[in-house]
């Protein structure tokens, strides 16, 4: 299910004369993990575009290399 799809699947309920918006769990999860990827492909972007402006070299564009934070990757 796509984001959009999750976002029509929305019911409205009126309580206590405030109108809620409702999603069921699995699409509540679904809209998290859509959203998790938008965040995800920002950053991808955003990582090549420094990539493409320093003339893809790395250390210019500020990537570190695996082996100089691979332990600390452990640790987490």
């Amino acid at each position: 299910m796509t984001g959009l799809e999750v976002l029509q699947s929305v019911e409205f309920l009126n309580i206590k004369g405030k109108q809620v918006a409702v999603l069921d769990v699995e699409n509540w999860q679904a809209l998290i993990e859509w959203l998790e990827t938008l965040e995800d492909l920002q950053i991808a972007k955003q990582a090549l575009n420094e990539l493409k402006a320093a003339g893809g070299n790395r250390d210019r564009a500020g990537w570190l290399k695996w082996e100089a934070v691979k332990d600390k990757w452990d640790e987490d």
